[in-house]
């Protein structure tokens, strides 16, 4: 008997039952030591062009959230220095989210200059995109957020980040406390076209 796992078959259930679970939805438990590791660890499965590793994880720990729910305070205020006390208090809420909070750095000349930030990039959103089916596979929900913030600069200096580094997104874990509105997935013919017999060069 042939006792080998249908690859495709778990691979393609997992990546269907991946959905964004937005991080206001996300709560108690996250993902324990072990769990995290192991979420953490398939980011190194990433395709990465002469192993450069151009990208990196950092975790905010429980006792640095209200430290970051200023700086997302600052940074709307940087932005627009009239919004509004709610407006404020809002932003800082974004800081207290989601069990597990990491920002996705990368970084675009580290290692090899021939590697165009384009290449970094999808390594990267490889990466988060493994983190993310292995939380799911957990049984965790989970989620990718950016905003306007990401490219503050109150937002990069408290992250300690290098002049030629630029946050891209925040991943966010943790229980799913309720779900949104499924999103319908395109069809392959939707994003899949062929190059026609007679293009030249």
């Amino acid at each position: 008997m042939d006792n080998t796992p249908d690859w495709a078959d778990m691979a393609a259930e997992l990546m269907g039952a991946r959905q964004t679970v937005l991080p206001w939805r996300l709560g108690d438990p996250g993902p324990d030591a072990a769990q995290l590791q192991a979420i953490l660890a398939a980011a190194a499965s990433a395709p990465d062009h002469r192993c450069l590793l151009p990208w990196r994880f950092i975790t905010v720990p429980a006792d640095r959230r209200t430290a970051l729910a200023e700086v997302f305070a600052q940074a709307l205020l940087e932005r627009d220095p009239q919004a509004t006390p709610h407006e404020v208090s809002k932003a800082r809420e974004k800081g207290f989210r989601s069990p597990f909070l990491a920002l996705l750095v990368v970084d675009a000349t580290k290692g090899d200059a021939d590697i165009g930030l384009a290449e970094r990039l999808i390594s990267a959103g490889a990466a988060a995109q493994n983190v993310l089916l292995m939380a799911t596979a957990q049984g965790y929900g989970s989620a990718l957020t950016a905003g306007q913030s990401v490219r503050s600069a109150v937002l990069h200096r408290f992250f300690g980040l290098r002049a030629s580094e630029q946050a891209v997104c925040f991943v966010s874990i943790g229980t799913a406390l309720s779900h949104g509105t499924a999103r319908v997935r395109p069809a392959v013919a939707d994003y899949v076209s062929t190059l026609p017999a007679g293009a030249t060069p």
